[in-house]
């Protein structure tokens, strides 16, 4: 047989059979995601008929709420319901928010007037604004969950496929990434509707939907295949009692006259059991390594805005992200990773977050040349200072224009002249057609206008005057303007489109996309032994009752690398965007420095062991207990039955 199931005691060749059901489900739950989210700012700009402002504001409000919401589904996870139920409980949550988004795009419910356009759009707004917060809430609060809950599955001998099921748990969310980001805009661009068709978001929404509603009944499906811990009370209160007394106690005992404690933990032992204070200190060495850990993510997630920016600048489309995960992911587990260990280097997991680190900061210096060579290609457009005249000749014949210190030019028949000057007086020394039009750059911060760039490969104009239809057909190039001329001696007919002419205002992007591959390829070199590496180190170094905290702590970094974004970008006021880039890169090479020194001076720890370690001295010291009781309990009984003797012979 070409494929062999190794089955034994509910196990795939080594892997828990159950793992495959919580593999499944996060790349349904991953596409459900990310292909809502693939076409969120489209709808809040075009269906909600948001500015860009403002759709720009609500959809980062909503990702940071998608990371900051980790934290409260691990305190839920390890203090009260457990993984299990908390996966379940807001898997439904989350399946329904995405259901109210899907209904929240239908058009129909409010168009009375069978136009097309919804009649109330507040409505509208409150629906998608409750099905948003149900899905931050959902798909935030099972984060942290399902990576520790698969790691849960695995046995202390079976590190090695606990280290595997990291990376085809990686490789899950990516692959719903690229699948969903590409269909779910073909679904978008489909005509839906009851009385009148339009873009079809509840299609792009309701598949996601649908995806959600699969992901949950998979999981539920390998229910009695699960290895399911169970909570251990309240322990983020407990580890907030615990750390307040510490700190409360110390603060009491800080003269010097009373003798120092090996951690200031230590100080919490009057009054909190050891193994807590132990398993507060795993968590805490931890969380102070994950400090610089932010700046990665402050760069890797510009991916999604300054690179997409960048590349409307561009010539050609495609999607490489989550193309290059697919494939790096298994060659770094299956060939790079073995063949580094055979050179006898200890690669651990905290010098490939270095390593990560430093990759990411190049492919920005990568992308800075990028932007330099595109810079070079731009148009130039007015300054503060200046204005945009823009002439057309209309006519069919060459026009002569004289301006106010300007030498006499001429304009061809269906041309156009562009002067960048404040100009007030125009004489036209020849009859024809012409046209004046100051144009108003609607720029963007880094000075490229938004009106320039024109998604379609060729479009199709259709000219009617209500009894006669003309089509014109075009191909445009990514980032080109073009000005259509309908002259005046313009026929109806089979070959009314010869007389229509097109000038060329703004030539198309010439510098190709494929110059983004370098800057790409490196980003999720770094992405794959940064992350995935992180998601492992993350569980590994947990106590038993604090993996999903931990998880949330790590995902938190995600939302802190967002919020640099915001921050750096606003205090730095930046012209050149090559210059931010390369500020950002720098940035992350010092941060990159200062995690090496932290990680050089971390010791790894087997949780297990250390909890077991304390759990045996409890053990001994009950047992102690027990026995001076004994003893205790001995003395008495021996004294009562001599003072019951005496009373006899008496």
């Amino acid at each position: 047989m070409a494929l062999i199931l190794c089955l034994y005691e509910q196990e795939v060749c080594g892997y828990p059979l159950s793992i495959f059901f919580i593999v499944v489900n996060e790349f349904c739950e991953r596409f459900s995601y990310y292909g809502m989210r693939a076409v969120l700012v489209l709808y809040f700009r075009y269906f909600l008929r948001f500015d860009d402002d403002l759709a720009t504001s609500i959809y980062h409000t909503f990702v940071a709420l998608c990371y900051l919401t980790p934290i409260l589904g691990a305190i839920v996870a390890d203090s009260w319901l457990g993984k299990f139920k908390t996966i379940i409980y807001l898997s439904i949550v989350y399946a329904i928010g995405q259901v109210v988004m899907a209904v929240s795009a239908i058009h129909d419910i409010t168009d009375t007037d069978r136009d097309g356009t919804p009649d109330n759009l507040t409505l509208h707004i409150v629906l998608s604004m409750v099905g948003l917060l149900l899905i931050a809430l959902g798909t935030g609060g099972i984060k942290p969950c399902v990576a520790a809950f698969g790691g849960d599955q695995f046995q202390d001998h079976q590190a090695k496929q606990r280290s595997t099921f990291f990376s085809v748990f990686y490789l899950c969310i990516n692959g719903g990434s690229l699948l969903s980001t590409i269909i779910t805009p073909i679904l978008r661009g489909q005509e839906c509707g009851i009385h009148s068709q339009q873009k079809c978001y509840p299609l792009a929404f309701g598949v996601p939907a649908a995806l959600m509603v699969v992901a949950l009944v998979v999981f539920i499906i390998g229910s009695g295949m699960y290895h399911k811990t169970e909570p251990q009370g309240n322990i983020m209160l407990d580890v907030c009692k615990c750390i307040g007394f510490a700190i409360k106690n110390r603060f009491r005992h800080r003269s010097s006259s009373y003798p120092k404690r090996t951690h200031w933990m230590d100080w919490a032992e009057e009054k909190h059991e050891k193994l807590l204070i132990a398993q507060i200190k795993m968590v805490l060495k931890v969380l102070f390594l994950y400090i610089p850990l932010p700046m990665f993510w402050t760069l890797f997630d510009q991916k999604g805005s300054r690179w997409t920016l960048q590349a409307t600048t561009m010539d050609g489309n495609f999607t490489v992200n989550p193309i290059l995960i697919l494939t790096l992911v298994p060659i770094m587990d299956s060939v790079v990773y073995p063949l580094i260990k055979k050179c006898g280097l200890n690669f651990t997991p905290l010098r490939r977050m270095t390593v990560g680190m430093f990759l990411a900061a190049m492919a920005f210096v990568a992308a800075a040349l990028v932007q330099i060579q595109i810079d070079k290609t731009l148009p130039t457009f007015p300054s503060s200072s200046q204005s945009q005249l823009k002439l057309l000749n209309m006519g069919s014949i060459p026009l002569t224009v004289t301006l106010p210190n300007n030498d006499p030019f001429v304009i061809e028949a269906a041309t156009v002249n562009h002067l960048e000057e404040v100009l007030l007086g125009i004489h036209i020394t020849k009859p024809g057609y012409w046209q004046k039009s100051y144009t108003d750059v609607d720029t963007h911060k880094h000075g490229f206008p938004k009106h320039l760039f024109l998604l379609l490969s060729r479009a199709t104009f259709t000219i009617t005057n209500g009894a006669n239809t003309c089509k014109y057909s075009r191909e445009f190039g990514f980032g080109s303007s073009y000005t259509l001329l309908i002259p005046s001696h313009f026929v109806w007919g089979p070959t009314c489109s010869e007389s229509i002419s097109g000038v060329e205002d703004i030539q198309p992007n010439s510098f190709h996309m494929g110059w983004q591959i370098p800057q790409y390829f490196l980003i999720t070199c770094g992405e794959v032994v940064f992350s995935v590496t992180g998601l492992e180190f993350s569980y590994s170094q947990a106590p038993s009752n604090m993996k999903a905290v931990l998880q949330a702590g790590w995902l938190f970094t995600v939302a802190i690398g967002n919020f640099i974004v915001l921050i750096v970008a606003e205090i730095a006021q930046i012209e050149e965007q090559w210059a931010e880039f390369v500020l950002f890169a720098s940035l992350l090479v010092a941060v990159c420095v200062i995690f090496s020194i932290m990680a050089y001076f971390y010791t790894y720890m087997d949780p297990a062991e250390i909890e077991a370690q304390f759990r045996d001295k409890d053990g001994t010291e009950e047992s102690d207990k027990e026995e001076l009781q004994m003893q205790k309990k001995d003395f008495v009984d021996h004294h009562n039955d001599d003072d019951e003797a005496k009373q006899s012979k008496m």
